[in-house]
């Protein structure tokens, strides 16, 4: 599965502006500049983050965008989804009886693949604002690659 640029760069905005707001509006160029992301993309994006009603907007001088609740109460999640992007790890429609195959089959994967993508929706659920802004997030996940490496090494080095 792969997140697509639109969710990756809505929660590297978010986490920004979570960031660098301290109750006061921060403006898009700033971001855009920060996290190097074209402005007019940021635009669309915010426009939608804000229809979602993530973020609310502030006019004039020192305006900019506010985050519309506190980031402990806002999830990955809810940012991901605001900005249209689906969390699917199958070739199927969402919701749709039909498969991905020409029959209107499902492939004899599709279970694997539906469940993934179930438990990355409840993972990015899981997940506030301001875990990622205090840099919560990093757990055991990365000592699952070593220790299998270990493993494997020492599978290795017992034969």
């Amino acid at each position: 599965m792969k997140l697509s640029t639109k969710g990756r760069y809505a929660v590297m905005a978010m986490v920004d502006l979570a960031s660098h707001s301290k109750g006061s509006p921060v403006a898009l160029a700033d971001i855009a500049e920060r996290q190097e992301i074209s402005l007019s993309y940021l635009e669309q994006l915010f426009g939608k983050l804000r229809k979602g009603g993530l973020v609310k907007s502030v006019r004039g001088p020192g305006g900019g965008y506010l985050l519309s609740r506190p980031a402990p109460q806002m999830r990955i999640s809810d940012i991901i989804l605001a900005v249209d992007e689906p969390i699917q790890t199958t070739r199927c429609t969402p919701g749709s009886p039909a498969g991905c195959h020409s029959n209107n089959g499902r492939c004899l994967t599709h279970d694997l693949w539906e469940e993934l993508g179930n438990h990355i929706y409840l993972y990015l659920s899981s997940v506030a604002l301001s875990d990622v802004v205090e840099r919560r997030v990093l757990g055991t996940s990365g000592m699952f690659h070593g220790s299998h490496q270990q493993n494997s090494d020492s599978t290795v080095a017992a034969e």
